[in-house]
């Protein structure tokens, strides 16, 4: 009985040590997300804050809700710049950016993964080398391709010249073969012996089944054609073509920024992109998990 009664005190403070050890990982845990969270929600915090503010209350870091959101809105959508006309371009962008490029950057990755061919590894390696060519050393080569074609629907100054850029990148190429690579082949032997051409498998049988990728595909391409700069401040040249980008560059760039107004701008500009991905949040994790496998 004794022999007992020892064990089941040493069980007991062995389990105590546990517990106790657990609850100071926990703690440890939650504190370190706690201050991780807040330095990530700050900037944003302030911003809203700022927008309500005046220029002379957020450079003197006020950090409290002001009176001025109304004057600030009304110096934004009244502003020569133009600020809804930004929205409209940009929005036209990213939008015809991302249907673009994830309909034609899934069908090149759907012909790597599913077509057979002995020199498809050595293009597609090609293919993964040019991420590592920075954009920067291709926007020469870009403009004066493109300005020879002036006067055309692809000269420079054009919506498509920015468009064009960005309809099929490496990135989405790889993104979409990682996806095809879990895609069952039966399926495609099959619908094949059903009679079915290769641009209907495309489209009725694998197309439906990449939903999550397709999720994830187009948060990236949006996020990264609405908030696309150095590109746009290259091509478009005449200002009522200008992104959300450059007119939020051109406030900043003043002799004396209203940063009131700047803020109010940023706001709005974050929203559509905010919007995109809460909406798709759960297929995007999905679309990633699945494009790693």
């Amino acid at each position: 009985m004794k022999e007992v009664v020892q064990r089941n005190e040493v069980v007991k403070t062995v389990e105590k040590k546990k517990t106790s050890s657990f609850r100071f990982l926990d703690l440890f845990k939650y504190t370190a997300l706690s201050i991780i969270s807040f330095i990530s929600i700050f900037p944003f915090v302030w911003m809203i804050l700022g927008m309500t503010n005046t220029a002379i209350d957020i450079s003197g870091g006020k950090l409290k809700i002001g009176d001025n959101l109304i004057v600030n809105f009304q110096n934004l959508f009244s502003n020569d710049l133009n600020f809804m006309r930004s929205l409209g371009n940009s929005a036209m962008i990213a939008v015809v950016t991302t249907v673009f490029a994830l309909l034609i950057s899934s069908m090149a990755g759907y012909g790597f993964e599913i077509y057979k061919s002995k020199r498809k590894e050595k293009v597609f390696n090609i293919l993964l080398l040019s991420m590592m060519v920075p954009f920067a050393a291709l926007m020469i080569p870009l403009y004066r391709m493109f300005s020879q074609l002036n006067g055309t629907v692809l000269g420079i100054n054009s919506f498509l010249v920015v468009i064009l850029p960005s309809v099929s990148t490496a990135f989405l190429i790889f993104f979409f073969r990682q996806n095809a690579k879990s895609f069952p082949k039966d399926l495609v032997e099959a619908a094949r012996l059903d009679g079915l051409k290769e641009l209907s498998i495309f489209f009725r049988v694998y197309l439906p089944t990449a939903k999550n990728t397709y999720a994830a595909a187009a948060i990236i391409t949006f996020m990264s054609s609405w908030n696309n700069y150095l590109w746009p401040l290259v091509a478009l040249q005449s200002p009522d073509k200008r992104t959300v980008p450059l007119v939020l560059s051109a406030m900043g760039a003043s002799y004396t920024p209203d940063y009131g107004m700047i803020m109010a701008g940023l706001v709005i500009a974050t929203l559509p992109t905010a919007i995109v991905f809460f909406v798709l949040q759960k297929q995007f994790v999905q679309g990633m998990i699945g494009s790693v496998k």
